[in-house]
């Protein structure tokens, strides 16, 4: 099936169709339609939210539907009220030419009086959520005993939320020799428990792999501090002038906050979330379909049906903690063949969520670093300029106005009046980004060192004569580094911090760039100067590193970015990974450890009398050979074993 001409729908379903605009069938229609007119088989349809399965199952259910009987034939389940409006509204469209089709919405939040009159009146399609659905059910206002088709739109999200009593309830009331189309975008083992159960023998169709994400969307992350997520959202927004988007947060709570702090600052948001009455929550979801607002931020329950397109953008704020919200997140962006982003903000310790992500989505998760003030402000420049070269003008409207404009502006020259007008929209973020720190982080251990990947390229160390004494970091050595060479996306590696100097790592192709840019550097009015370690260097490389910890942001200066090693302030010098060496200077008593036991190696200890209570003899009736065996002593107890022991012959232990 190439065009829905060639579908086999009635006339009047092509004229319904054509008049929406479509023209091609999306791969999960081309698949579906042919095999529902020509079947009564049960299927299971796997694809991403935004694939076109409304009209995938709808087109076939209503060229199948007797107008010329009211009886309820069809019952369509989906999650939430959102979702159930639309389905509602979409099949309404594409029977517009079918006479006698009715359709009825049943969900929570909206008058059951309302939906039970138009019940009464004979609905052939019912498309409810499963809770008021299971109410009119057990009211005897909704008879499905005669159904012959039982689709479950969304089926997984539907099981997440908790709705696996009341679809069970809702089956078992159901004739046997119903069709049973089951769609979804991911399958969970609870998708295949309620298939083996209550669909016979199905068939299974899958666009793009099972439990995946979509294939338009491309996934990025921004890894910070957490303390400076809000801020990297504010730099992602900015950047991004004229984004269309959800954010995700995890609690209800946080997306309030978000949502304030962002309309507080000048950002056109709002939040979605479930303390809202149905009233805000409609007027909310009303603004942001609109295009009233460009931001909307939500929670994973709060958002679920909510279909929406040409989003640009989904923000992880937070990341869910299930694999299958995250795709379902995604995959409200990157709709009708359009591209979108899917865009996570995650903290040095979430790099792992990343990688099972990866393998779960089956696409390279890139990381971005977080844009700085001159990025943002040349972007939002740009986007002026572009606005008023294309705004169109009424010149009929301000036609009466212009001579006392012309007359005001006179003074003026033409780059004088440009600079002037572009500062009156300007001046704000050239304000705020003015000297706007860098918030890019250090990933430490074996993840990523600063975020780039020393194995793709020929590494240089250098030295640079700043350390903890000037209060420098591996962040803003990163930022030193980006804005003297007026490059980003510079791969640096690891990174030491000691008391007077430091040292990185930094490709080797931009040594000679490096060099010449710290010509003139200068740090808090110190100048800058880097040495290339070619074996020698005037800085002093036998300085113990620093031990304090830098202003609690959890990393150490004292510490070796790339082992992970930190030699700062303990009693035990590492002589390599596993091996201590005992320093009595560093003890609080001289050429003595402050324990009875001395480690000979790492499993066995060797019994110091010296240090014990008590002169030659240990405090405990029983010694130690070896880890495990513990050997009597009779003279501790008299010569008898306690009470409840039995001395076993010829073995060494003893109870």
């Amino acid at each position: 099936m190439q065009t829905f001409a060639e579908s086999g729908l009635s006339e009047e379903i092509q004229k319904a169709v054509a008049e929406l605009g479509f023209e091609t069938p999306t791969p999960i229609q081309t698949e579906v339609i042919p095999k529902l007119l020509s079947s009564k088989t049960d299927l299971i349809a796997l694809a991403q939210t935004g694939t076109g399965k409304t009209a995938a199952f709808g087109l076939p259910i209503i060229e199948q539907t007797d107008a010329s009987s009211t009886k309820t034939q069809t019952l369509i389940l989906c999650p939430t009220r959102e979702l159930c409006m639309q389905i509602t509204l979409d099949l309404q469209s594409y029977s517009k030419y079918s006479k006698n089709i009715s359709i009825c919405a049943v969900y929570g939040g909206a008058s059951i009086d309302t939906q039970i009159r138009q019940l009464k009146k004979g609905s052939q399609i019912v498309v409810g959520t499963p809770g008021r659905v299971q109410d009119l059910i057990n009211r005897k206002k909704l008879i499905i005993t005669g159904i012959q088709t039982l689709v479950l739109d969304e089926a997984d999200e539907m099981l997440s939320m908790g709705f696996k009593d009341s679809l069970d309830s809702i089956l078992e009331d159901t004739p046997e020799d119903k069709q049973v189309l089951l769609f979804s975008a991911t399958m969970s083992q609870e998708i295949r428990s309620i298939a083996q159960k209550y669909m016979e023998s199905p068939d299974e169709i899958s666009v793009g792999k099972q439990n995946t994400g979509a294939e338009n969307v491309e996934h990025f992350y921004y890894m910070v501090h957490a303390k400076d997520r809000y801020e990297t959202l504010k730099r992602i927004t900015d950047l991004n002038p004229d984004i269309y988007g959800i954010v995700f947060c995890r609690t209800r709570e946080e997306t309030k906050q978000i949502a304030e702090k962002l309309i507080h600052d000048g950002y056109n948001a709002d939040a979605l979330h479930g303390d809202l009455s149905q009233a805000q929550r409609d007027q909310v979801m009303n603004r942001f379909r609109e295009k009233h607002l460009q931001i909307l931020v939500a929670t994973d329950v709060a958002a679920r049906g909510l279909d929406v397109n040409d989003l640009t953008h989904i923000i992880n704020y937070d990341l869910p903690d299930e694999i299958g919200l995250y795709i379902h997140r995604s995959g409200r962006t990157g709709r009708a063949g359009k591209s979108g982003e899917s865009v996570a903000i995650i903290h040095t310790r979430e790099l792992s969520k990343i990688r099972i992500l990866e393998r779960q989505v089956g696409k390279k998760f890139e990381r971005k670093m977080i844009p700085g003030g001159k990025e943002v402000c040349e972007k939002q420049l740009l986007a002026l300029i572009d606005k008023v070269e294309n705004v169109e003008v009424e010149e009929s409207q301000i036609g009466h106005y212009l001579p006392d404009i012309y007359k005001k502006l006179a003074p003026l020259d033409r780059e004088e009046l440009i600079k002037r007008f572009v500062s009156v929209e300007f001046n704000r973020f050239l304000n705020y980004y003015k000297n706007a720190p860098d918030l890019n982080t250090v990933v430490s251990g074996r993840g990523e060192s600063s975020g780039r990947d020393s194995k793709d390229s020929d590494f240089s160390k250098f030295y640079i004569n700043v350390g903890y004494k000037h209060k420098i970091t591996p962040t803003r050595i990163i930022g030193i580094i980006n804005e003297q060479l007026n490059k980003r996306g510079v791969n640096i590696g690891k990174i030491v911090i000691m008391d007077k100097y430091s040292s990185f790592d930094i490709d080797s192709r931009f040594n000679n760039d490096l060099i010449a840019a710290f010509a003139d550097a200068r740090f808090e009015n110190r100048p800058l100067s880097i040495e290339l370690d070619e074996g020698k260097s005037d800085f002093k490389r036998t300085e113990r590193p620093s031990g304090a910890r830098h202003n609690g942001s959890g990393y150490k200066s004292g510490r070796d970015y790339k082992s992970g090693r930190d030699y700062s302030n303990n009693r035990y010098e590492k002589v390599n990974r596993n091996d201590r060496v005992w320093n009595p200077e560093h003890a609080n008593s001289v050429n003595k450890p402050d324990s009875r036991y001395e480690k000979d190696n790492r499993n066995d200890r060797v019994w110091r009398p010296e240090h014990a209570n008590s002169v030659n003899k240990p405090d405990s009736r029983y010694e130690k050979e070896n880890r495990n065996d513990r050997v009597w002593r009779p003279e501790k107890t008299g010569g008898k074993p306690r009470i409840g022991r039995t001395v076993k012959k010829d073995s060494k232990k003893s109870y």
